[in-house]
């Protein structure tokens, strides 16, 4: 009944987490839209009152008619809207989810020994360091190259890699790429919380006491606001890549994920520019030349072919009978009608009889032979002479 509950937990907190990101990413997006979609005011009297753009849109049978003042306005509404309690419930809702899949039980998702040997306590204190550093350096980064913008990009990208270099080196290759959207979306919210809304409050406050605010404060809120901008693609693949085992298990997996990412930031500055006004389909098209290199780079071609040459080692005809025993202990830990490690099979995939596991060979092999993915971790210890087994019986037809 623990094992239930607790799974019930968790998917409450997942349905938590993506409302809240769906909600951040939202007004994000429409926020993004609407600077980028302004025009100067048709009507003297509105430039008259410091009104710097509006937009007029309809949706859901009315007229809206946005209007932004470029610092303030000449009077501080009653009711002012703010943008940041999305943003902190995904952050919350995201790190208590890491927290109950990863950090509490790292020798099962976080932790891999045949990436990296290392002791649970010191890999969950690196996977909370990733986090933590991950910050400290992009903040370290903006502050030291300012308003250039050009160049700040560019570390920002090769620090990225860098992160991603060491994460795959070091955790589960599922852990890694989502240790390496975590630690942006860390930065996200840090930039909110930070950066974004204390600049905004210090403009109200000034406002609020009859002075003509700052505009710096927001000016640099603007620029980590713009950043935001460009991480969001890249932190909702990072954060859905548990999927893409073809991906994180290749042994160049941190190269595949910075190319994902950039691809991402491209083809979200086309969005961004579309919004002024233009159309950069350059920067779509890069953006799919780099996702296009990514699948033909990690193809199965060249792992299958791995993988016929450790099954090449096999002797005899491998027939199910063979098979079952490996899947019966290295499998059925969570796949099964009872499983030990979870309270129910993952995704209703079960290995209790030889039919079921015949119907899931091609799967099988996918993952525990191509890819490597299964077990987690290899929290069960699977052999090197197992996956040559199930390899060697799935390439001679799984009878």
């Amino acid at each position: 009944m623990t094992a239930y509950m607790a799974q019930w937990a968790m998917a409450l907190l997942i349905w938590l987490h993506v409302i809240a990101a769906i909600a951040w990413i939202g007004e994000s997006f429409y926020f993004v839209m609407l600077d980028n979609g302004l025009k100067s005011p048709a009507e003297a009297e509105a430039r008259e009152r410091g009104v710097f753009g509006e937009m007029w849109s309809v949706h859901g049978g009315g007229f809206y008619h946005a209007q932004k003042y470029l610092v303030s306005p000449a009077r501080m509404p009653e009711d002012l809207h703010w943008s940041k309690w999305k943003s902190y419930t995904t952050w919350l809702s995201g790190f208590a989810l890491f927290t109950v899949m990863y950090l509490l039980q790292p020798g099962i998702y976080l932790l891999d020994p045949s990436v990296a040997r290392i002791a649970p306590g010191l890999g969950v204190a690196a996977a909370l360091g990733f986090l933590l550093v991950g910050w400290v350096v992009y903040d370290v980064l903006c502050r030291a190259f300012g308003d250039r913008d050009l160049r700040l990009g560019v570390a920002i990208a090769v620090y990225v890699g860098a992160a991603a270099f060491i994460s795959t080196h070091l955790f589960a290759p599922q852990a890694a790429f989502l240790i390496i959207g975590a630690m942006l979306g860390t930065i996200m919210t840090a930039n909110v919380f930070f950066w974004i809304i204390p600049g905004q409050k210090k403009m109200v406050a000034a406002l609020a006491r009859g002075e003509t605010p700052d505009p710096l404060p927001g000016k640099r809120g603007k620029q980590r606001s713009v950043h935001n901008t460009y991480f969001t693609l890249p932190v909702v693949f990072a954060m859905l890549s548990s999927h893409f085992g073809m991906l994180f298990s290749h042994p160049a997996s941190w190269i595949y994920l910075w190319l994902v990412m950039v691809a991402g930031a491209l083809i979200r500055q086309f969005f961004v520019l579309w919004h002024k006004g233009q159309r950069n389909f350059a920067l779509p098209v890069a953006g799919a030349v780099l996702i296009v290199l990514v699948i033909v780079a990690v193809a199965p071609g060249a792992m299958s072919t791995g993988a016929s040459a450790e099954a090449a080692g096999v002797q005899g005809n491998v027939t199910v009978a063979r098979i079952e025993p490996i899947i019966h202990e290295r499998c059925a830990a969570c796949h099964s009608a009872h499983p030990t490690l979870m309270a129910s099979a993952p995704n209703g995939i079960m290995f209790d009889t030889a039919a079921e596991i015949r119907s899931r060979a091609s799967l099988i092999e996918q993952q525990a032979v191509s890819a490597k993915s299964m077990p987690p971790g290899n929290v069960t210890h699977i052999t090197r002479r197992e996956r040559e087994e199930i390899a060697a019986w799935v390439r001679g037809g799984a009878k």
